[in-house]
């Protein structure tokens, strides 16, 4: 392969060589391949006193189930084959970590930067009135959230948009994630991404067997981490990962360059420096290397790209010298290149398992909107009640002056605490990703013609959608 394919070439060339080796009928393996529909809108908003028109995407990949979820990007970069490609990663993405959705994108294209804070909301409005009306925003047939140049804020924008226009909807909170607490979000959302990179991560180091295939022992403790791209996703997952598992983020790579320290960085000083001066450089507490592409060849035991697309590819995968990357961005590492770390022996986490933790909570969220409770309200307290019960009794036991055993106050603390929304967001994270993982490693480690986990991941997630299409009747 000389030529560099498209995001949405591989894609579909990563969906190719998971379906030769399934036995699909071609009709079946059409429906799932094609995009069902991409919608296409260009509005106009006065601005500045003239009217400037924006032009905004909506694709649905896939409605084996409904509603269909998926972010919304504004990028300048945004256009439709982009947004086609990411909708079936999140059709896929959904499918292997069995949340109950079918895979939707949208993108505005527009550079948020240019516009003040009143300014964005208006055209987040009108973007977001453009698909109210015609459901391609509603809780029960399509569930937004957010993506890159998008956030809590955009959310909060468009649910009250959508309640201003959908006034009876009892449902309406519902109608995209990823919003602010106080507007019906959820508690661990804005980490969630992260999180699951730190939980895909510990489930891999769980296995003797997956950690050979990668030249890596032990655990997370010590091994050398690079991070590209220190925004939302890749903050959390450097954070986690260096201060709960012990990790050293050697580098940070970003716009303006990278920041290096083989002694490790601290990330929470670091993403202050970034917000301050909009970059790394400057930083005291390392080296700044103005090429922040080369580091990306830098010798690590874990490579983690956390921004664009393509950012490994044809040009540089020769180069790569990492044993184990995880892809917390959506397609980092091109098709082309893919082959090339393939044959080094590199081992990659790929993006649609790695990345979904944000939608796994984007889930968690939808319920709690559908169902009107925070997680926790109802059996909280009861569980410490009981844990109480059973401390009690084990005091009373130990009460005889015949037994000399005494339990510490912080397992009493930590014991009698019942768990809130935050910890059970997170144990349905930590939950959800293990078993997705597993469900990609038995593929992996006991198929001779799957050679890596992204072949794995799309096999298990395609038969899911094969499956949920056949018993439709199709």
């Amino acid at each position: 392969m000389t030529t560099e394919p498209s995001f949405r070439e591989s894609v579909d060339i990563m969906f190719n060589k998971a379906v030769k080796l399934m036995d699909l009928s071609p009709g079946l393996e059409r429906k799932i391949r094609v995009c069902n529909s991409t919608y296409t809108v260009r509005f106009g908003v006065r601005l500045r006193g003239e009217i400037h028109t924006f032009t905004g995407y909506r694709s649905v990949h896939s409605e084996h189930m409904e509603p269909v979820k998926g972010g919304i990007r504004f990028a300048m970069g945004v256009e439709q084959d982009e947004v086609e490609a990411l909708a079936a990663l999140m059709t896929y993405k959904c499918a292997l970590v069995q949340a109950p959705f079918g895979g939707s994108k949208g993108g505005l294209r527009i550079d948020p930067r240019e516009w003040d804070e009143h300014e964005m909301e208006q055209i987040t409005r009108r973007f977001a009135y453009e698909l109210i009306k015609r459901d391609l925003i509603n809780p029960s047939q399509n569930v937004p959230a957010p993506d890159m140049g998008t956030g809590e804020r955009e959310m909060a924008w468009i649910v009250d948009q959508y309640r201003r226009m959908n006034t009876t909807d009892i449902n309406a909170a519902a109608c995209v994630t990823g919003k602010p607490i106080n507007a019906g979000g959820i508690q661990g959302r804005v980490e969630a991404t992260g999180r699951g990179v730190q939980y895909g991560l510990q489930e891999f180091f769980r296995y003797d067997e997956d950690k050979a295939k990668a030249n890596l022992t032990g655990t997370l403790k010590d091994k050398r981490v690079i991070v590209q791209g220190l925004g939302n996703v890749g903050y959390h997952a450097a954070k986690f990962v260096s201060e709960e598992d012990g990790a050293k983020v050697i580098a940070v790579i970003e716009r303006d360059g990278a920041i290096v320290n083989p002694d490790g960085l601290n990330i929470d000083l670091l993403k202050e420096h970034i917000m301050m001066t909009g970059g790394v450089k400057d930083f005291l507490s390392g080296d700044y290397v103005a090429d922040g592409a080369s580091i990306l060849e830098m010798e690590c035991d874990i490579l983690i790209p956390a921004a664009l697309e393509g950012v490994i590819n044809l040009k540089n995968a020769d180069q790569i010298k990492a044993n184990l990357i995880i892809e917390a961005a959506n397609g980092p590492i091109t098709s082309g290149a893919d082959e090339i770390l393939l044959n080094k022996g590199v081992v990659i986490i790929p993006d649609m398992y790695a990345n979904a933790g944000g939608v796994t909570v984007s889930y968690f969220e939808w319920v709690k909107n559908l169902s009107h409770i925070r997680f926790g309200r109802m059996q909280r307290r009861q569980e410490e009640s009981r844990h109480q019960l059973l401390l009690d009794e084990l005091q009373r036991l130990g009460d005889d002056p015949s037994i000399t055993w005494e339990m510490s106050d912080d397992f009493k603390t930590k014991y009698l605490k019942g768990a809130d929304e935050l910890e059970l967001v997170r144990s349905g994270l930590d939950d959800s990703m293990r078993a997705a993982y597993q469900s990609m490693r038995e593929v992996w480690h006991t198929r001779d013609d799957v050679p890596d986990l992204r072949t794995a991941a799309f096999l298990v997630s395609i038969e899911r959608v094969a499956a949920s299409y056949l018993s439709k009747g199709l």
